[in-house]
């Protein structure tokens, strides 16, 4: 987490005020729980949420606390107690610290996913949009990086949204199965506290009870989140690194806006970098080194140990933080990206014609002709105009071979480019829907 790719808004669920508020709110819950089943006193109860609710927790003072204690829902009680006073000693009661702990970073999580999920509606708002902008917008499609078929830039862009929906699934996904509460003491046994005081206190923080914990949730979920994360993360740098391609100037069918007074080289006035979509490479590239981490986690001794702790710490902002940034720079890119259909069509023409060579092969062997055989007419006049060395369509009506199987008129039809397009509209209605 550094300013330069933090935005507030998330920043905000980590803070450790927010985190000591969260850890009030599930002690607190938890003493209503505990005092509607007669082991605390009411009134103490709501002498807990009188004297704290409104409470700003002095972190340098819970810092102090836990120099000294070594203890960090340690530090934070004494600290409480300060602010509740004598009934502070009814908080807490048969409770382990990751009962607090762990409720809290799942409330983080939920959050965290809140904002993340209206970050891919933005994404996908500015995909669809553009998608349509550019829907017959003719392009090459490109295999291992060489020219293959034609294909519409608003293809490209579906592709991505497709890419972004399923991604905005597996987070709703995620988001559940990390929505979960334990209060079950250590051990996860609910040895000392009543399974309905971790009932009462999932519903109060918007969670489900966990179904079955040690002294810590299981950390399957939190793996599957993280993984989550690290895969829409991947689906960033996907359509990043088709801009950054895009961008070349040996291509440059699309490139990132530029603003007045903006530079792109200490040295080379000239420069139009693709440093947005670089930087989401590489942020990208963080969010996908926590998955590891958070894999690593699933495997504590026993009921609990705390090796997962010290990572969690880090993974839970770094990763929700940059991915929320990564998302919303990604819409703007989108959303203002620079498109040249001259480029595009410039270069589909750049072969002469050859990104119809599979038409030529398949009329070839309508005509009668072996796969084989049709294979090798058509690659032996595709090659020489590979080096620049005339016209395909041409060296086809030249081809004696060839013309006992297509007249010219047969030829001409098979290099209509309307002819790759034409179930763009069948695919788009499959990804958008009828609208």
């Amino acid at each position: 987490m550094i300013p330069r790719y933090t935005r507030p808004e998330m920043a905000s669920i980590w803070e450790p005020q927010t985190r000591f508020k969260i850890w009030f709110e599930i002690e607190a819950h938890a003493a209503d729980a505990l005092a509607e089943l007669g082991t605390i006193p009411k009134e103490a109860a709501k002498t807990v949420w009188a004297k704290a609710r409104n409470a700003t927790f002095d972190v340098a003072r819970i810092d102090e606390i836990e120099r000294e204690t070594k203890h960090d829902v340690i530090a934070f009680l004494t600290h409480l107690a300060e602010i509740v006073g004598p009934e502070a000693r009814f908080v807490h009661q048969g409770m382990t610290s990751s009962d607090v702990l762990d409720t809290c970073l799942n409330v983080q999580l939920t959050r965290a996913a809140d904002l993340l999920l209206a970050d891919l509606d933005k994404v996908l708002a500015a995909l669809k949009k553009r998608a349509f902008e550019h829907k017959m917008t003719p392009t090459i499609g490109r295999s291992h990086g060489i020219h293959a078929e034609p294909v519409t830039f608003g293809l490209k862009l579906a592709y991505a949204y497709a890419e972004f929906t399923r991604a905005k699934e597996r987070l709703i996904a995620a988001r559940k199965e990390v929505a979960t509460c334990a209060i079950s003491g250590a051990v996860g046994t609910f040895a000392q506290i009543d399974p309905r005081v971790e009932e009462h206190v999932a519903r109060a923080m918007g969670l489900v009870p966990e179904p079955i914990s040690t002294q810590v949730i299981p950390r399957d979920r939190h793996a599957m989140y993280f993984s989550t994360l690290g895969v829409i993360a991947s689906s960033i740098e996907r359509i990043a690194v088709e801009i950054r391609h895009m961008q070349r100037t040996e291509v440059l069918e699309a490139e990132e806006f530029f603003s007045e007074g903006q530079k792109g080289s200490s040295a080379m006035p000239h420069k139009r970098n693709p440093v947005l979509s670089e930087n989401l490479t590489g942020l990208s590239r963080m969010v996908r080194a926590y998955v590891t981490p958070a894999l690593e986690n699933v495997v504590l001794w026993h009921e609990r140990d705390i090796s997962h702790s010290s990572a969690e710490r880090m993974m839970g902002p770094d990763a929700t933080v940059t991915l929320d940034f990564a998302l919303v720079r990604l819409a703007g890119l989108i959303d203002k990206l620079l498109v040249y259909p001259a480029n595009m069509q410039k270069n589909l023409d750049r072969l002469g014609g050859l990104v119809h060579s599979q038409r030529v092969l398949l009329a070839l062997t309508q005509k009668g002709a072996s796969r084989e055989d049709s294979y090798k007419l058509v690659q032996r006049n595709a090659m020489p105009v590979w080096r620049g060395e005339g016209d395909f369509l041409q060296l086809l009506k030249k081809d004696a071979e060839v013309k006992k199987y297509l007249s010219d008129a047969e030829l001409e039809e098979q290099f209509d480019l309307g002819y790759h397009l034409k179930h763009v509209d069948t695919i788009f209605k499959r990804v958008f829907g009828e609208s």
